[in-house]
């Protein structure tokens, strides 16, 4: 078995290095859609800008790497409510389960749900609005399934079923991630982890907002006619990345830890992006965090090219309910940005 797990190992890091070679074109920018998939909605993880894709656990896993939620013990529900870009009116709206199913293997699913406010209707007759309202829904699915192939070894794979639109124009997809988790070191402090998301066949439009009536005569005739024409879509590409990232934990005292963590994103479609985090832990009762996401032009207002500008932070208090292992959490995490009134993330998790 051990060495069937080499094996997969060897050919996944192959199959990493060869994706990162051709990742980060600059010219492929701005060509993939399906944007809502590189939005980590949970709180825990994106207080330290996904700086832990090396040692996710629990369900948070199925965002950054799957093979996190191998770790978990036996239940687990989170709910998280994302504030994204505040007074912009966009939100999103998370719920995720993962239950463990036998001695190693993880079931997981999960319902992540944007939306993106209301928007005024426009026509060419009416450009300042007819009145009427549209609001875009974008809505991913999630079933995921990872497995302890040892006490070092955590692999997992995850289904992405997504769909956005409007009420007259609409695409649906399907994505798949796939991580590896080692774990090592004399008190398991050394975690590192690699994972591939959002790699899935082109998406494409479609609906009755494609097309468009008008007027046209017959030709040698005066007598003007009504027709129907529909407008093509062009199919758009899922917006692949490899994450890359490991966490050291150093014991300060009796129940103290400090973790350090990074991670490095190799995206297809856009900038390539390095983040670096901390985290204090007093046992699992209290947590405080913070990292840093940087990417090429960030620091610079005139070449930065995302609404974030970097830094975030976010904290976590757990307790014990009752005597049988159940515990009960709350997680915020803050993202600073360029405009708005930055993003903030809530969470609350159950673990049986």
């Amino acid at each position: 078995m051990k060495k069937y797990i080499n094996i997969l190992l060897v050919t996944g890091l192959v199959f990493v290095n060869l994706f990162v070679a051709k990742a980060g074109n600059p010219d492929r920018a701005g060509q993939a859609g399906a944007q809502e998939l590189l939005i980590n909605p949970w709180a825990r993880c994106s207080g330290w800008a996904g700086a832990n894709s090396g040692s996710v656990r629990g369900i948070e896993a199925s965002f950054l790497n799957v093979a996190g939620t191998a770790f978990t013990k036996k239940t687990e529900l989170i709910f998280s409510r994302t504030n994204l870009l505040s007074g912009s009116g966009i939100s999103s709206s998370t719920f995720g389960l993962s239950q463990r199913v036998g001695a190693a293997g993880v079931i997981g699913f999960g319902v992540n749900s944007i939306s993106a406010g209301d928007i005024m209707v426009t026509t060419v007759d009416l450009p300042e609005g007819n009145g009427s309202k549209f609001s875009p829904q974008f809505v991913t699915l999630n079933f995921s399934y990872s497995k302890e192939f040892s006490h070092s070894i955590y692999g997992g794979l995850n289904m992405k079923v997504l769909s956005e639109g409007i009420s007259n124009v609409s695409a649906q997809g399907v994505a798949f991630d796939a991580g590896i988790q080692y774990v090592t070191g004399k008190d398991d402090q050394i975690k590192f982890g690699i994972s591939l998301k959002n790699v899935g066949p082109p998406m494409k439009f479609s609906g009755d907002g494609l097309s468009f009536r008008f007027t046209n005569s017959i030709v040698n005739s005066s007598v003007p006619y009504e027709t129907t024409a529909e407008q093509r879509s062009e199919n758009f590409e899922m917006p692949s990345l490899v994450n890359i990232g490991g966490t050291y934990d150093f014991k300060l005292a009796t129940d103290h830890r400090l973790t350090l963590a990074a991670t490095f994103t190799s995206n297809s479609f856009t900038k390539d992006q390095y983040a670096m985090g901390l985290e204090y832990g007093f046992k699992t009762y209290f947590m405080l965090r913070g990292g840093y996401q940087f990417e090429e032009g960030i620091t610079d207002y005139a070449t930065r090219t995302t609404a974030y500008t970097g830094p975030c932070g976010g904290l976590t208090v757990e307790v014990p309910i009752g005597k049988n292992g159940v515990t009960f959490g709350l997680d915020y995490s803050f993202r600073a940005t360029t405009l708005f009134n930055n993003t903030h993330s809530f969470g609350a998790r159950i673990s049986l």
